[in-house]
């Protein structure tokens, strides 16, 4: 029931977006095959941090840890591991009326803990 805008990849604004916008964090969701590759992290400057949304909110599904750790060294490619973070996609209702995604749901999400290699806890 939660609305989206837009599909596709960063790629045909990920250099102007990422490099003109003054923020020190960019949170974008990869917890869909709709996000596409992380390539466009390339243009992500030295002093941006980036949050990637690879917990999905869309779905009570639970991420699988190895899924999410191979997901962030794709990620680490691009962006050193140790300028990244994770992140559900977005918040737990995205509309009025939210996605089909219970309390219960949310709370399993958000308990579970992923150990990076860098040894942060995430």
């Amino acid at each position: 029931m939660g609305r989206w805008l837009a599909e596709g990849g960063y790629e045909p604004l990920a250099e102007r977006l990422f490099t003109e916008l003054r923020c020190q964090r960019l949170l974008l969701e990869y917890d869909s095959e709709r996000a596409g590759g992380f390539e466009p992290l390339r243009f992500v400057p030295e002093n941006k941090i980036v949050v990637l949304g690879l917990i999905s909110s869309k779905t009570g599904l639970l991420e699988s840890r190895d899924d999410v750790l191979a997901r962030i060294d794709e990620a680490s490619k691009y962006v050193p591991v140790e300028r990244l973070a994770l992140s559900p996609q977005c918040g737990f209702a995205s509309s009025g009326k939210g996605n089909p995604f219970t309390e219960d749901d949310q709370w399993r999400k958000l308990s579970g803990r992923i150990h990076c290699r860098a040894g942060v806890a995430a």
